[in-house]
C-alpha cells in the first residue's frame, strides 16, 4: 500500500461496522480520497476476500482503476461484510487491524 494508510482503512472499518448510522461519514471519507487511495482500498478489500494474494497487490489495484464504474463509495457499501475483509487485508500485510483501530478510539 503505496497511497493508503491503514489509519485510513481501520477509519473505514469502524464506520462500515456501524453502517445504520454512519453511512454519510462513511460515503464522504471515502469522496473525499484521491483516485490512487480509493483503488488501493478495493484492492485491499479483494485481498481480504480472496479474490487476490498480498503478492498481487499491485495486478488488484490496477484492476480496481480499470473496472471502476460506480463511485467507490457505493461499491464498498454495497460489498457484504466489508469490514471482514479489509481487517483481513490489514493481517495479510501483516498489520494488526485490531490495533490500528484501538488507536483511533
Amino acid at each position: 500500500m503505496e497511497n493508503l494508510s491503514p489509519r485510513q482503512v481501520a477509519q473505514v472499518i469502524l464506520w462500515a461496522r456501524e453502517l445504520d448510522r454512519a453511512e454519510p461519514e462513511l460515503r464522504a471519507f471515502v469522496d473525499r480520497m484521491d483516485e490512487d487511495e480509493q483503488a488501493e482500498l478495493v484492492a485491499l478489500m479483494w485481498v481480504g476476500r480472496g479474490a487476490y494474494e498480498m503478492e498481487e497487490f499491485d495486478e488488484a489495484v490496477a484492476t480496481a482503476r480499470a473496472e471502476a464504474t460506480t463511485p467507490t463509495a457505493d461499491y464498498l457499501i454495497g460489498t457484504p461484510h466489508l469490514p471482514d475483509h479489509l481487517e483481513n487485508g490489514l493481517e495479510a500485510f501483516g498489520i494488526s487491524a485490531t490495533d490500528v483501530e484501538d488507536d483511533l478510539m
